[in-house]
């Protein structure tokens, strides 16, 4: 229902002027203050003598239903058409409250503003309104008020707008649902949505929650493309009966409402209002996804289908219907990534992270051109005589606001969006710089080599050769001073444009290693063939040297760590161990012949001046 000043263009105005064009005002009666409603009746109605047009005939004939109302807001005369909408006869209306008969009291507002208009403070007023007929059947009217010019009346009409009322509804229904599957679409979704969260933020009673299943068919597309868009659309329809009847039978009604609906494509929703928590959203997933994993009869078509699903229940209270959207998007995508065919519950704790990986994700760029990264070195150390021979550069990011990440946390972000190369030249420039640095500020010390560790998409996406010995002649760093780490997985595994990279990289005398060797392809045929000069053993090896309290390290571990040693020399290969912890571990090692260790025996990774007090001393102890 509405109320409005604005005009109606309707049959009452064109009737309004005919009764008031050549009609002024009845003069006042000495001693009243207005002439008597019939008299003001006869004059805005035409019944003045000698006026050659009977309007009070046309009044009467109209078949739009009228009514005069006097300033009192009593009906002063109405048409046979009112008469024949409210029931009985014209002179029974006269004198009655034309608000009571047209409904006009039931809205706060409306009836301000038809107050208004009798007092000729608001020119007109236009209102909805639902009446009852005489024969029982109820009708939508709209009801206009507007003044009568020279008279301090008002002219009241109502038009019956039934058919137009059934007409938008049904237009609305076609507009708010789904034409495969008549289930509500994504704009009806979302209406009840935010009309369910405004109602929660009003305090209108229930349990203040919300809850949300947010359904995907596994593998629907191939249903489409096998068997055609026709099939389709009946399994749709099919899955649609099924989800509904999950719906009703869990007996949401008693508690709160539920909507099921068709989001697009073969995304479906079941939102439940008032819900009483997870337990209860767990349940409904459960028994949708058991109804869908149900093989369909399809005229003549036996399909099976399955579903995954993201469940989301909190308290409706700040929540927006686009962040409960978003959190169910993720959690499906979740319920996809984890294998399909089943439910996942949103995990606030795992969105945190998605959303961490998400804002590194977006600023890693930036955060290179910014100088937000920062190098550590590692010392690789010679296990016969304790020396410091190298050190391995490790990259640090200090965000500004997660603190100092280390490589973990957004190497493989990196890689993902192709930052790495912007990233690794970096790392490589600034690694070749430092081990410059170092050289020149002690001449007298053997100069140590530095290791960058490489991503195998440098290899691909860049011209690593060409910037290599770019770096090289820019900061003057010898090629033997440099070694490149790649991991196991991406070097034996290298054919055509890698391999080649890494055959004129060797060639120009830098040096290549594969790290954490013995976790991949471990092809060890193929490794008499690729340009490699070192193997980093992993520290899974290593951590079986380690003698734990009432144990004894497994002698084949020893075994297998001496045989590659033993096979990587044989080949004119160095070994590095990593993650020695322990001088039993360094000792061990060297007992069967690794050539270099690296772990926290020596030093943590630090700072560049920490490495230059190591250079040309013996680190028998750990530098943390």
């Amino acid at each position: 229902m509405s109320g409005s000043s604005e005009g109606t263009g309707s049959a009452a105005d064109s009737i309004r002027s005919a009764l008031t064009e050549r009609h002024p005002a009845v003069p006042a009666v000495p001693g009243m203050s207005a002439p008597p409603s019939d008299v003001r009746a006869a004059a805005a109605i035409g019944g003045a003598a000698g006026e050659p047009h009977d309007y009070r005939a046309a009044f009467d004939a109209a078949h739009l239903p009228m009514a005069l109302v006097g300033r009192g807001g009593d009906v002063i005369a109405a048409n046979r058409a009112l008469a024949a909408l409210l029931g009985g006869e014209p002179h029974e209306l006269t004198g009655q409250c034309a608000a009571d008969l047209v409904d006009l009291a039931a809205e706060a507002r409306t009836w301000q503003a038809y107050q208004e208009v009798l007092r000729g403070r608001q020119a007109r007023l236009r209102c909805t309104r639902r009446l009852k007929h005489p024969d029982g059947h109820s009708l939508w009217t709209e009801v206009t008020l507007g003044p009568v010019p020279g008279t301090p009346d008002v002219l009241l009409s109502v038009a019956d707008i039934s058919d137009r009322r059934d007409l938008q509804a049904r237009l609305r229904h076609l507009q708010m649902h789904d034409p495969v599957t008549r289930l509500p679409n994504r704009a009806l979704f979302f209406e009840r949505l935010s009309a369910a969260l405004e109602a929660s933020a009003y305090g209108g009673g229930g349990t203040g929650r919300i809850g949300l299943c947010y359904l995907d068919l596994d593998g629907f597309k191939a249903v489409n493309d096998t068997l055609g868009h026709r099939v389709g659309d009946r399994l749709l329809t099919a899955v649609a009966a099924r989800l509904t009847h999950c719906a009703d039978q869990s007996g949401y009604g008693r508690s709160g409402g539920h909507l099921v609906a068709r989001l697009g494509g073969d995304e479906f929703a079941l939102l439940v209002e008032d819900s009483t928590g997870t337990e209860q959203l767990a349940d409904l997933a459960r028994s949708v996804l058991a109804a869908v994993q149900e093989p369909f009869d399809l005229a003549g078509q036996r399909l099976s289908v399955s579903a995954s699903i993201g469940v989301v229940e909190r308290d409706a209270a700040g929540t927006s219907a686009t962040g409960l959207m978003q959190a169910a998007d993720t959690t499906l995508y979740w319920a996809k990534a984890d294998g399909k065919a089943r439910w996942t519950l949103f995990d606030p704790e795992r969105n945190a992270h998605r959303m961490t990986r998400q804002a590194l994700s977006s600023s890693l760029r930036p955060a290179v051109e910014g100088g937000e990264f920062e190098l550590e070195y590692q010392p690789l150390v010679d296990l016969e005589s304790g020396v410091v021979r190298g050190v391995e550069a490790l990259v640090r990011w200090n965000h500004p606001q997660f603190g100092t990440l280390t490589p973990n946390r957004f190497i493989g972000i990196a890689e993902e969006d192709g930052s790495i190369v912007q990233l690794g030249q970096w790392v490589l420039r600034t690694a070749c710089r430092q081990a410059r640095r170092w050289q020149i500020e002690q001449p007298s010390d053997s100069p140590v080599f530095v290791s960058v560790n490489v991503a195998v998409r440098q290899v691909w996406d860049s011209d690593l050769v060409g910037d290599v010995a770019e770096i090289l002649a820019e900061t003057g760093l010898a090629p033997q001073l440099l070694q490149l780490e790649l991991t196991e997985s991406a070097v034996m595994g290298s054919a055509g444009r890698p391999l080649q990279a890494l055959q004129a990289l060797s060639d120009m005398g830098v040096r290549i290693a594969i790290d954490d060797f013995g976790t991949g392809y471990s092809n060890l045929a193929y490794l008499s063939r690729l340009p490699v000069s070192v193997l980093k053993l992993d520290g899974s090896f290593v951590r079986g040297f380690r003698y734990e309290e009432g144990t004894h390290p497994n002698p084949a571990d020893e075994t297998i760590v001496e045989a590659l040693v033993q096979l990587a020399h044989r080949l004119g290969l160095t070994v590095t161990a990593e993650c020695v912890e322990t001088a039993g571990q360094a000792a061990r090692l060297r007992r069967v012949g690794c050539d270099t260790g690296q772990g926290w025996l020596y030093s943590r990774a630090v700072a560049p001046e920490r490495i230059a007090e190591m250079i040309g001393a013996r680190p028998n102890t750990r530098h943390r």
